[in-house]
């Protein structure tokens, strides 16, 4: 993750009362630069302003002193301005080139607003610059070469907006600079090679544009660098060797590239001061480093989306600050009942909040220990391998976990009943019943128990999950009837409980899941007539299937609220009666099955 930058943020927003012609691109002699000059390049700014949602630069005008105005700073010697904080005030418009009479401006923060257009070449002109932040923006076009003039820069922070063309080699001249952030836009070309020759750079973020070719060589005469990202580029070739040689890094990413070649066992012993690491979503072959193991104060170890093979190396227990580890989608491998028993050095990691082992080739039981984890773990990925066995109950220590992942594995038996937040058990063997009292699921936003052997009937306490926007219970042995209580979660989006054995009727109530996209109730055996409350869900625009039940009745003649549906279907029951005329205003229906029922007329 980017490092944070915390700049001063001042509360205040910016008023038009001119018009943008009213301030012409204003070239004055140094000699002349003074107060009113840089009054005058503020107004200008001003006028180019579109939207100032709180009016807060009202009192911006030709009566008072730019030194008395709120988001603006001079000196006290003579009075000209230094400083300048725009940062997060929602302001549109267009930076005005007369920004580059601000002679004396050594800080300028314009983050976190919606200008649009260029950044100005007279952006050059301010010599004394040290701080320039306009990240968070929607600017464009090219960054200028003018402004590698600002030669006491420092600070250098493009990120997140829409800049493109190749990046300026000439930026390498800016000698003084401790934090390059161009990350986030739509760069092109190559990484120019002399930035190593920026002595004083501390971070350099690249991350999030369309970069190709190699990683320079040249990067591991850094000698202070403390951040680097180049994640999400269209990288090629190995990382070269001499970038681990930069062992004052403190966060390395390369991330969602093109990357290949074996990552350094000793990666860990020549970068000893690394807190982050993300190879991610490359190419990358060989083993899991054991040396990253050692690393006592690393935080983050990424390499899911590779093709990494071998075991998982020892020394896990080491990690006492570690707060994710992810090794997800590669081919690492494990065998026998104990081949997961490395999950229980985890232990010692009590800030792990997001674990990730799934799509691999590991095998074995979930150890008993495994409830032993940190408190703070809220994401624990173990599907896609070859696990077998119960799930122990002592995963219901486990109180902050928001998603539980064992898809595609050999797990069987029953569900624990306090296995808190759990919103994934798809595709396994699991059997018994849903206990009535399931606790910790009211703030999940999506539950799949599908593809299970689960039985029972669908606990009441349904209804208490109120921030529910999908559930999946489809493929089980689900009996009893649909619970009146699912129509208080109205946040629902999608339903599907088909290819169960649930009887009884349709709830009335469910009328109230006005947000519902999709509704599957297929292949049960509920009975009775559908409810013409159902007709009256206007959001249904995906799929209503009611196929294969014991409906009886006929379809009301006045069908209202599926006019945005695309596929509707009543097959397989023993509705009667005419197909009402109403159909015809179903204008978004691309799929309608009505075969094997009694409709007549």
């Amino acid at each position: 993750m980017a490092l944070a930058l915390r700049y001063r943020c001042v509360a205040v927003l910016v008023f038009l009362l001119s018009s943008p012609s009213a301030f012409p691109v204003v070239k004055v002699k140094a000699a002349a630069l003074d107060l009113f000059t840089d009054k005058e390049a503020l107004l200008s700014l001003k006028s180019q302003v579109t939207t100032d949602p709180s009016n807060t630069l009202f009192s911006w005008n030709n009566n008072s002193s730019p030194c008395n105005w709120t988001p603006v700073s001079c000196n006290q010697v003579n009075q000209r301005v230094v400083g300048l904080d725009l940062s997060g005030l929602r302001l549109t418009g267009s930076i005005s080139p007369n920004i580059g009479n601000l002679s004396f401006l050594r800080s300028l923060h314009l983050q976190g607003n919606q200008f649009t257009g260029v950044i100005p070449d007279q952006i050059g002109a301010l010599s004394r610059l040290s701080v320039l932040n306009i990240s968070f923006n929607s600017i464009n076009g090219p960054i200028p070469l003018n402004i590698t003039k600002c030669l006491n820069l420092q600070i250098l922070d493009l990120m997140q907006n829409e800049i493109s063309g190749a990046i300026p080699e000439e930026l390498s001249s800016l000698k003084s600079l401790e934090i390059l952030n161009l990350g986030g836009n739509k760069l092109w070309g190559t990484i120019p090679p002399s930035f190593a020759n920026i002595s004083s750079l501390l971070t350099l973020n690249l991350a999030t544009n369309n970069l190709g070719g190699m990683i320079p060589d040249d990067f591991g005469r850094f000698k202070n660098l403390k951040h680097l990202d180049l994640s999400i580029n269209y990288l090629t070739g190995n990382v070269p060797l001499s970038l681990y040689n930069i062992s004052s890094l403190v966060f390395l990413a390369v991330a969602s590239n093109q990357l290949r070649g074996e990552i350094p066992v000793d990666v860990g012993d020549r970068l000893p001061n690394l807190l982050n690491f993300n190879f991610c979503i490359n190419k990358f072959t060989g083993s899991i480093p054991w040396s990253l193991h050692n690393l006592t104060n690393i935080q983050s170890i990424r390499m899911a989306h590779n093709l990494l093979s071998g075991y998982v190396p020892s020394g896990l227990g080491n990690l006492p600050e570690l707060q994710m580890y992810n090794i997800g989608y590669n081919q690492i491998k494990s065998s026998g009942d104990e081949g997961l028993n490395f999950l229980t050095s985890f232990i010692n990691s009590s800030y792990l909040n997001f674990l990730a082992i799934d799509g691999n080739l590991l095998e074995g039981l979930i150890p008993e220990s495994i409830g032993n984890l940190s408190g703070s773990l809220r994401s624990l990925y173990l599907g896609g391998n070859r696990i077998y066995g119960r799930i122990p109950a002592s995963i219901r220590h486990l109180r902050s976990l928001a998603l539980l992942n064992i898809s595609y594995n050999y797990v069987s038996g029953e569900i624990p009943p306090e296995i808190g937040e759990l919103t994934n058990l798809q595709d396994n063997q699991l059997t018994g019943s849903l206990p009535q009292e399931i606790k910790g699921l009211e703030n999940a936003a999506a539950v799949d128990f599908s593809h299970n052997h689960l039985s029972g009937s669908i606990p009441d306490t349904i209804g208490s999950w109120k921030s529910l926007e999908k559930l999946f219970m489809e493929n089980n042995m689900f009996s009893g009837v649909i619970p009146a209580t699912l129509g208080d979660v109205k946040g629902l989006e999608i339903l599907d409980l088909s290819s169960n054995q649930i009887s009884g009727i349709i709830p009335n109530n469910l009328e109230n899941l006005q947000k519902l996209v999709s509704m599957d109730l297929s292949s049960n055996r509920l009975s009775g007539s559908i409810p013409k409350e159902i007709f009256s869900l206007s959001s249904l625009s995906a799929t209503l299937n009611l196929s294969n039940n014991q409906l009886t009745g006929s379809l009301p003649q006045e069908i209202k609220g599926l006019e945005n549906v695309a596929a509707v279907d009543f097959s397989h029951n023993h509705l009667s009666g005419s197909i009402p005329d109403t159909i015809g205003s179903w204008k978004s229906l691309e799929k309608l099955f009505m075969e094997n029922n009694m409709f007549s007329g």
